[in-house]
């Protein structure tokens, strides 16, 4: 009986803790609502893409300058299969299972790479960043590790102008 009444004790206790995480990340997005703000709606002709589809895993968002400071407004801050595009009006990150998201051209401040984000960690320049100004001035880094890190080059050039990279064959990023 003593074994039994143990056992039930535990169940609650680790029932009451995932709850507790539950409501702790549901309160973050909530505080984090008011920061963030709304979301581009995707434009219903987008044309033809200008670069992609990149194949890989959106691994989150995470309020700028922070890698870890996940987003938790609705499922910007979960991780989804994605295919990262690029339009002449923005990018495009179509995710699996979860909402796509739309980065209107205008509020893309940069693309980098890093080594981690939002609490993934990978070899050096392994997660395409991007960084972006939501409508209420929010900057968020939203990451993509792409299956193939051989296309970042292209992505970076697309973004910064310079198609050198791109001419000479070089990716820039470690074998």
């Amino acid at each position: 009986m003593t074994r039994f009444l143990l056992t039930v004790l535990l169940l609650a206790v680790w029932a009451l803790l995932v709850w507790m995480m539950i409501r702790a990340w549901r309160r973050r997005g909530e505080l984090q609502e008011g920061i963030v703000g709304p979301l581009a709606p995707i434009p219903s002709d987008l044309g033809d893409p200008v670069l992609g589809p990149s194949e890989g895993l959106y691994v989150g968002s995470t309020l700028a300058p922070s890698w870890i400071n996940r987003v938790a407004v609705g499922d910007l801050g979960d991780r989804a299969n994605c295919e990262l595009l690029a339009f002449n009006g923005g990018i495009l990150l179509a995710r699996q299972g979860a909402s796509d998201v739309w980065i209107p051209k205008d509020q893309v401040l940069g693309l980098r790479t890093e080594r981690g984000h939002a609490g993934k960690v990978m070899s050096k320049d392994g997660i395409l960043i991007i960084r972006w100004r939501t409508s209420t001035g929010a900057e968020i880094d939203s990451g993509v590790r792409a299956v193939d890190k051989h296309e970042y080059p292209q992505w970076l050039a697309l973004w910064t102008g310079d198609d050198s990279t791109l001419k000479n064959g070089k990716s820039g990023v470690d074998e």
